[in-house]
């Protein structure tokens, strides 16, 4: 997804964006037209962009180039989306950019499938009915489970596996659904 692509989705003109940003419409031209990307702008450019589609910074840059962030900042990530715009407008952010459907086309399997989990975990606890353009993917299952990094870490040095079962069995069930273990959301600094 690019600012182009955003623009026309928005049905917005460049002019539009530019006023209501306060970014130079030459700007706006130039990444628009190719000309420039984001990661040549400045810090504050991708912010007023980000604030404006309602997408977080590293969201916008991520989609315009296709990078593939290590899994724990996505989590990460996420996880701050979600404090930041609340349970509601998360799920109406999720489910307005589509980015599952997009990273299970790329074959980002761990991103969308998390981000799938949280949606459904996060319907549940608000007894919001859960969405049915993704159940062909709620039976997907991740190959090997995957454990947040800092209970690894401490496994290890503690050389202790049975840390690694004890936060499987403290796992949010819609996260273990799809071997992810993942047992707090809402604590992000």
């Amino acid at each position: 997804m690019n600012i182009s692509y955003l623009v026309a989705e928005n049905n917005i003109s460049k002019y539009r964006l530019s006023q209501e940003t306060n970014i130079p419409y030459s700007t706006i031209s130039d990444i628009c037209n190719g000309k420039t990307t984001l990661e040549n702008c400045n810090a504050k450019t991708v912010y007023e962009l980000s604030k404006f589609f309602g997408v977080s910074m590293e969201d916008l840059l991520y989609k315009n180039n296709d990078i593939r962030y290590e899994f724990e900042a996505f989590k990460s990530n996420i996880r701050h989306e979600l404090k930041e715009l609340g349970f509601k407008q998360f799920i109406v952010s999720v489910l307005k950019s589509d980015d599952i459907t997009e990273y299970m086309n790329k074959k980002w399997y761990p991103e969308a499938l998390y981000l799938l989990a949280m949606l459904d975990y996060i319907s549940r606890i608000n007894k919001i009915p859960l969405c049915t353009k993704y159940n062909k993917y709620r039976n997907a299952k991740l190959n090997e489970i995957i454990y947040p990094a800092s209970i690894l870490a401490e496994a290890k040095v503690m050389n202790d596996e049975s840390l690694l079962d004890k936060s499987k069995a403290n796992a949010i069930p819609e996260f273990l659904r799809f071997n992810i273990v993942e047992s707090e959301v809402f604590d992000v600094a």
